[in-house]
């Protein structure tokens, strides 16, 4: 048992699942950056400022996954050839368009959202509701973000049949 009255082998599990959120939180992180600086075109100032403030929310979710690791007294991964391996996201080209950025957007929520949900049954198992918590807010504002995106892309499909 640890100070947190969690058991240490279930713990383990849990983290080893936070470990891969992380790598994806990355690897979102990354895109968001490159998607940012390399949009173009009659949507370049909605989504750079969308991307931005995606990128802002993720760079502090990466730090909040890392310290919940830390206080379960285990320790993040922190190299970059660990979180591709690890990660169920690739990385993206910069030369796509703005409703293809969007749409890998949304397909990479998909995938943060699966591993979110490991980490949620790995830590139910472990009764560890601070993890749990904490991750089911990150659900909860991802599928809003995505709720959001998707809205966009019906926008722009609209505009594409009219």
């Amino acid at each position: 048992m640890s100070y947190l009255n969690l058991d240490n082998d279930k713990t383990k599990s849990t983290v080893k699942e936070l470990n891969v959120l992380l790598a994806d939180y990355h690897l979102y992180y990354q895109k968001l950056r490159n998607y940012h600086w390399n949009i173009i075109g009659q949507n370049f100032f909605d989504l750079h400022i969308q991307f931005e403030e995606m990128y802002d929310d993720a760079k502090v979710k990466i730090d909040e996954i890392a310290e919940r690791i830390l206080t379960l007294r285990f320790q993040p991964e922190s190299n970059f050839t660990d979180y591709l391996n690890k990660s169920n996201l690739k990385e993206s080209s910069s030369d796509v368009s703005d409703r293809e950025m969007v749409s890998n957007l949304l397909s990479d929520h998909g995938e943060i959202i699966k591993q979110m949900r490991k980490v949620v049954d790995s830590a139910d198992k472990n009764e560890d509701e601070g993890t749990i918590d904490m991750i089911g807010a990150y659900i909860r504002e991802l599928e809003k973000t995505s709720w959001m995106l998707d809205a966009w892309i019906m926008k722009l499909e609209d505009k594409q049949h009219a």
